[in-house]
């Protein structure tokens, strides 16, 4: 306030006073401008009109006796005349007599003379002149010469301009000097008006430095501030008394009012309580009903899903079956073909759904660690590179990607190969799959799958990560069980990362996931650990029998294990329908090698196998679990347990014989060393 006011009234009279200065600047200086250049317009004119009429008379006998050279000689003169540009004769029937040029000045005349009289431009001063005889007129005179009334008025202007600043200047530091002598006591009753309102101090007071009108001013300005502190504390005084009365009788009425709103509080409580109550129910009960609803619409896609494969499975069984049929061994190859394919794609839904229901459970285990992408991503380059071959698919990986992540070695490896074999899947023949790997920030390592497809519209990427959606796939020649993506997003999320996808339509998508970065791992790598542990193979000792017991009560699971050991002439089968009778012919016949169905009639396959590790006869003999309980729980449990490998149905051929092979190695060894 006090600047605000200090400001304004400072300037006003600043402003009064340097306006006043320039309009007296501007009135002298204009006045004297026109005044000289009027008087230099006049003289200039008079003199040219007086040297004009002076040729003309001195170049009248010239023009008589026609004597060029006098008239040549008469305009000659004119070069002590640095101004005149031009000059000329001419002869009472208009030609040029004798000319004259300035210095510099290109030789350039009127054809014709004009009336005798003056013309004014901007730069210069053009003189006709008759040359007279007496009352006849012989000839005219011409001068062109420089006006440079122009120029004056430019450097008048500069002139002025300089004067008017130096004048503004000392007019501007004589009056700030001047100003402060009047506006210092204003000043100060406006400062001690504020401190007064805003401090509520009357007995503020300002002092008077001069006995002017303004003294006056500060005398009257005093004398108010005395008459307001005087009746303010009388004001002060009776308002306490008045104040004492009034707080008795709030006290009063607060105690009512608290008691009212006591009585208030308690009625809002307990109608909160109740609209909580029954929101809290509405909210269960929409959740409740949402939940019914997504379980039936996943229940019907995934019968769906599980019916498809199967339709083919005992579709193509019927035909090989058929006695009508009666296929021929080419058929029949291409029908045994067709139920593989449709089991493997069976199996791979199962383990899906698995997986997304053993995440949604939250019952997920991961084990975080420092993981190293370079190595990750050359285990995924050798398993998906085949697959890309097959289509001839390039397959571009980064060569070298010094970056590590926080993941579950386990699960990162799960999320690339899944978004890879997509990737590949949903490319173009001929087309290519590029991997890359980068810093999205210090703290976020981002790894991105890119593929030459046919790319993905705004619509689809909305349904992207939807169980069972495959945005229009479902009827293409590529398998796939729409889970895949859904899997991996939680997966990604259960580490603690992100997952993104760019696409454009005809040019192919990006699938990326970010991860958080960390120290680099040591310089061994997992690969190198694993082989490390891994028993040495030893090959079977040559003709030598094995036996091998299969506790098992589905026929068809027996007469596959039969058909599969049939390769191997080295192994005697035995088997039994229950866990009892697998332990009774255990302990009779003491197997090399026990392969153990979990759920089993009269004794599960648990149980038989804690039987079998403590009873001391039968406590060396592997026993290889051999089931349909896949999950990942299971597995652990049972290894933990002690059963020698855990291998789940449907069973994979390669990984049975290994298992088997590996228990036999074990059993031969337990044998040699008692």
């Amino acid at each position: 306030m006090m600047s605000a006011f200090k400001s304004s009234l400072q300037r006003k009279l600043l402003a009064v006073m340097l306006l006043t200065t320039l309009a007296a600047l501007i009135v002298a200086l204009g006045a004297m401008i026109i005044h000289d250049l009027r008087a230099y317009h006049r003289t200039w004119v008079n003199d040219m009109t007086a040297q004009a009429e002076l040729l003309a008379r001195t170049t009248a006998p010239a023009l008589t006796f026609d004597d060029k050279k006098v008239a040549h000689e008469n305009l000659s003169i004119l070069r002590y005349q640095p101004k005149v540009r031009a000059a000329a004769i001419y002869s009472p029937d208009g030609s040029l007599f004798a000319t004259h040029a300035g210095h510099g000045e290109p030789p350039v005349f009127p054809k014709l003379p004009a009336e005798d009289g003056v013309e004014v431009s901007k730069t210069s001063l053009v003189i006709f002149k008759n040359i007279m005889d007496g009352a006849d007129v012989i000839g005219t005179v011409y001068l062109k010469a420089d006006y440079e009334l122009f120029d004056r008025v430019v450097n008048f202007s500069g002139i002025a301009v300089a004067v008017m600043l130096m004048s503004m200047l000392v007019a501007l530091l004589v009056s700030t000097w001047l100003q402060k002598i009047v506006t210092r006591p204003i000043l100060e009753i406006g400062k001690a008006a504020r401190e007064v309102v805003s401090q509520r101090d009357y007995s503020r007071r300002v002092n008077k430095i001069s006995e002017d009108e303004v003294g006056e001013l500060v005398d009257s300005f005093n004398n108010m501030l005395i008459e307001i502190e005087r009746r303010t504390l009388a004001l002060e005084t009776s308002n306490r008394e008045k104040v004492r009365e009034v707080d008795e009788r709030r006290n009063a009425q607060h105690e009512i009012m608290r008691l009212n709103q006591e009585l208030e509080q308690r009625v809002q409580e307990r109608t909160r309580q109740l609209e909580t109550s029954n929101h809290e129910l509405a909210l269960a009960t929409q959740a409740a009903e949402s939940a019914n609803q997504a379980k039936s619409e996943f229940l019907s896609s995934m019968s769906h899903e599980l019916r498809t494969p199967l339709n083919a499975i005992i579709g193509f069984g019927q035909l090989l079956t058929s006695d009508v049929m009666s296929p021929t061994a080419e058929q029949k190859k291409t029908f045994t073909e067709h139920i593989l394919r449709a089991g493997r794609h069976l199996l791979e839904l199962i383990n899906e759904i698995l997986n997304l229901a053993q995440i949604e459970s939250g019952h997920l285990s991961l084990s975080l660690e420092p993981v190293s992408l370079q190595e990750i991503l050359q285990d995924c380059h050798t398993m998906i590179e085949p697959l890309g071959d097959q289509r001839g698919i390039r397959t571009l990986f980064p060569t070298s990607c010094d970056l590590n992540v926080m993941a579950d070695r386990t699960r990162l490896k799960q999320v690339l190969l899944n978004l890879l074999s997509n990737a590949i899947k949903y490319n173009r023949d001929m087309g290519a799959v590029v991997v890359d790997c980068t810093s999205a920030s210090p703290d976020r390592v981002r790894v991105s799958v890119q593929d030459t497809g046919m790319g993905l519209s705004e619509a689809q990427l909305k349904l992207l990560f939807q169980p069972f959606n495959r945005l229009g796939q479902e009827a293409g020649a590529q398998e796939g069980t729409g889970i895949g993506l859904v899997v991996t997003k939680h997966l990604i999320e259960s580490m603690g990362g992100e997952i993104g996808v760019t696409s454009t339509v005809g040019m192919g998508s990006v699938f990326w996931i970010e991860l958080r970065a960390t120290e680099p791992v040591p310089a061994i790598s997992h690969r190198d650990v694993l082989t490390a542990m891994a028993p040495k193979e030893t090959a079977p000792k040559q003709h030598q029998t094995y036996t091998v017991l299969y506790v098992e009560d589905n026929p068809e699971s027996l007469k596959l294990v039969e058909q599969i050991l049939s390769t191997r002439p080295d192994i005697r089968l035995l088997s039994a329908p229950d866990g009892r009778l697998g332990v009774e012919l255990a302990r009779v016949h003491l197997p090399d090698v026990i392969l153990m169905d979990n759920n089993l009639p009269n004794l599960d396959g648990a149980s038989a196998q804690a039987i079998l590790r403590n009873d001391p006869k039968t406590r060396h003999i592997p026993v290889i679990a051999l089931t349909a309980n896949a999950m990942p729980k299971s597995i652990n449990q049972g290894l933990a347990a002690g059963f020698f490998r855990y291998i789940t149905k449907p069973i994979n051929i390669k990984e049975l014989l290994e298992a088997i092979n590996a228990g036999l190695e074990a059993s031969v060894a337990e044998k040699s060393e008692h």
